[in-house]
């Protein structure tokens, strides 16, 4: 009888067989954000289910399908599932001359033609049966995890120099529905120090440990009334917030633990930041009335937890992240009354010297927010009894492309 072991062994070598092996063509020793080429194709490969590394000369022997890549080829994650997925595809990509072929899934006989075709560059002749695609052909352009629709990348390092390959990957990890300050104002300066924390071997972890540190010294400069200390530490939290994820995405050093950590302290610390804001006017020589206080604070708590609610309720029974469901509903998150367009209100009221007037602001802003995602729950919900289902508009833009 097999043991525990034996049974795991067997499962795991039945999992990777059913997969094809990849093969890396030439050198893939170019680094990009701190990570050989051909470290990170085989990281991308391996996420993607292959388990098997091979060098040209196993490729003969092989049993199932192979995947040649070409060394010096950065290949979008998407674009990667597809070609696991598709026998008999070519994929290609920017090159220094033009399009050529960048890798392809083929069985071990058309191996070597293949691996002469990848080496030269070019594109497959019409005899071997494969079918050549481009990254705008193979129906990638969607990311629902990212909210958003975007052209795959695909192209040689030769092709273009490393800083605008770089800055081409990095724009790709940002999410679709987002507020302004991360959408307009923090990409230029989070990808400096991003490629600068890459090189360092810096992980996403530690970054998110200085934020969260960040994060309680907003907390209690805000208590004290001491604005302007709070909000540096404040809005550095919210840079390092939206470099923390870039950097595992473009590393790809994410991880389970890592997602928990980042996205729970995202989750928890918005309204007691506005609550230590509230109380800190006294010591500003601000004060409110005790019950006008009260209901302001109830206004956020509740208007924030019941935002992130109906979000969850739009997930779960309308299978659909309720920002992305129609463009209107995309530019509203922009704006929506979430922690970096509430901080701008805080900020706006400290500069005019007026710390009171923010934590009203945002109490209005979170009401009116509430009433407005509760409409457009109910729409949803409505929508979907009539047809079903809902589907994004960022999905339909794609598929009336296609």
């Amino acid at each position: 009888m097999a043991t525990k072991t034996t049974k795991s062994r067997m499962r795991e070598t039945d999992k990777t067989s059913r997969y094809p092996a990849l093969c890396i063509i030439g050198d893939g020793n170019a680094r990009l954000w701190g990570r050989m080429l051909g470290e990170r194709l085989k990281k991308q490969f391996s996420e993607a289910g292959v388990g098997r590394f091979i060098v040209v000369s196993q490729a003969a022997y092989e049993d199932g399908t192979v995947i040649f890549v070409r060394g010096d080829a950065i290949i979008d994650q998407p674009l990667i599932a597809v070609l696991v997925r598709e026998k008999g595809l070519v994929l290609t990509g920017e090159g220094t001359g033009g399009t050529i072929a960048l890798a392809a899934h083929v069985t071990p006989e058309q191996g070597g033609r293949i691996r002469a075709l990848l080496t030269r560059g070019g594109m497959p002749d019409t005899d071997l049966d494969l079918t050549a695609r481009g990254p705008g052909e193979l129906g990638a352009n969607f990311r629902k995890s990212l909210r958003k629709r975007e052209m795959p990348y695909a192209m040689t390092v030769s092709s273009a120099d490393r800083a605008t390959i770089e800055w081409r990957m990095f724009m790709g990890t940002y999410k679709g529905a987002t507020d302004f300050v991360t959408k307009y104002i923090w990409p230029w300066p989070a990808f400096m120090v991003t490629r600068w924390l890459a090189t360092r071997r810096v992980t996403p972890n530690m970054v998110t440990t200085v934020g969260a540190i960040l994060m309680v010294a907003a907390f209690f400069l805000f208590l004290k009334g001491v604005w302007a200390e709070g909000l540096t530490c404040a809005w550095a939290m919210t840079f390092l917030d939206t470099v923390d994820g870039k950097l595992a995405r473009v590393t790809l050093t994410s991880s389970k633990w890592g997602d928990i950590f980042d996205h729970g302290i995202d989750l928890i610390h918005p309204p007691f930041w506005y609550m230590a804001w509230g109380f800190g006017l006294e010591h500003g020589g601000f004060i409110l009335p005790s019950g006008a206080m009260v209901w302001l604070l109830v206004v956020i708590f509740a208007g924030y937890i019941l935002q992130r609610l109906m979000e969850g309720v739009a997930i779960k029974v309308l299978r659909l992240n309720i920002h992305i469901w129609r463009r209107i509903d995309s530019m509203f998150r922009q704006v929506t009354a979430r922690r970096n367009p509430n901080l701008v209100l805080l900020t706006v009221s400290a500069l005019v010297a007026r710390p009171d007037w923010g934590v009203e602001a945002v109490a209005l802003w979170t009401g009116l927010c509430l009433i407005l995602h509760g409409l457009q729950l109910i729409q949803a919900l409505g929508e979907k009894r009539r047809k079903g289902a809902l589907s994004s508009w960022l999905d339909q833009a794609t598929s009336s492309r296609s």
